[in-house]
């Protein structure tokens, strides 16, 4: 059992009795779905690997920034080293291993371009070629799924994008999947603290594939699929300020209905505020945490959005 905690999944959500949600894009969904609410363990692997940061190399005659001086930036998502793919450390390795001094080619993605960037390795205070960089691969953490599609196995989790929690951008994911997930305790959210869910998962035992990471959160389908019963999906026009609830897992494998408040539609009816005032959510957590991110929004028997992010300044 992988033990882990929300936050190295969602670093950018905080906590707190506020949360900014997104409405669901009807024209992209069926007419009726399954709202969840199932807090899940997510794993996947990323499409290359994202420069985290640029170091400096230590070699015989000082120090020396070999992937800086050639264009490298953090944030970047090297997919090619020379002509070898790389999507895992292990493969990046191996490519390093290769280095004879030359000057190599990387290939990376930046702001959605595709560039090659000349990099002459040093040798570091121990022989080994260096390129001077950082480099995060993979995504482990916890979400919540918002809805299933019982005609096609389809699913939606968590509401936003998986971002890198130091350069803000978008990982691009290969493959991955999700599993069952028992949510063992909660750090409560206070304000300007975030909080977030501690729990533990069997990745060993997946109940769906992770096909792709968007801007409104994570898609892929599920063979086992998620109990529950069909709602339609809201119209943005018909989502009103009033009580609704959400769907949410914050202890063990239970999820709940809880009472919230929405408020403050934007003009083009998108993004809502929902206001948490359901004691219990309120005593057991402080508001929404992180882990919660994907808990669907149910109003007038239909499902209307989903929780994304947090304000921790109430």
């Amino acid at each position: 059992m992988k033990k882990l905690t929300a936050q190295r999944l969602l670093p950018a959500l905080a906590s707190a009795a506020l949360a900014v949600t997104l409405a669901l894009p009807v024209g992209a969904l069926a007419q009726e779905l399954v709202p969840v609410g199932e807090t899940v363990g997510i794993e996947a692997e990323t499409d290359g690997l994202l420069v985290a940061s640029l170091s400096k190399v230590q070699t015989a005659s000082g120090e020396a920034s070999p992937a800086a001086d050639g264009g490298v930036l953090p944030g970047d998502i090297i997919v090619r080293v020379g002509k070898t793919p790389v999507s895992s450390a292990e493969d990046f390795a191996g490519a390093l291993s290769a280095l004879d001094g030359g000057e190599v080619e990387l290939t990376v993605l930046r702001d959605e371009k595709t560039l090659q960037l000349g990099v002459t390795p040093v040798r570091d205070a121990e022989g080994a070629w260096r390129l001077g960089l950082w480099l995060r691969g993979g995504v482990s953490g916890m979400g919540t799924v918002t809805y299933y599609d019982p005609q096609t196995g389809e699913y939606g989790a968590l509401g936003h994008s998986i971002t890198d929690a130091d350069t803000g951008v978008l990982l691009p994911i290969r493959e991955g999947s999700i599993c069952d997930a028992t949510v063992s305790d909660v750090l409560r959210g206070e304000r300007g603290r975030a909080g977030e869910l501690h729990g533990s998962y069997d990745a060993a035992k997946p109940i769906g594939t992770v096909r792709e990471n968007t801007a409104h959160g994570i898609f892929g389908s599920s063979d086992g699929g998620f109990e529950g019963k069909p709602l339609p999906v809201a119209e943005p026009g018909e989502i009103e300020d009033g009580p609704a609830v959400i769907l949410a897992n914050v202890s063990g494998d239970e999820t709940r209905e809880y009472a919230v408040e929405i408020s403050a539609l934007d003009s083009d009816n998108e993004r809502l505020l929902v206001t948490v005032t359901d004691p219990a959510l309120l005593e057991a957590t402080g508001g929404i945490v992180q882990g919660m991110s994907g808990s669907p929004i149910i109003q007038n028997g239909k499902l209307a959005g989903a929780v994304t992010h947090v304000s921790v300044s109430h």
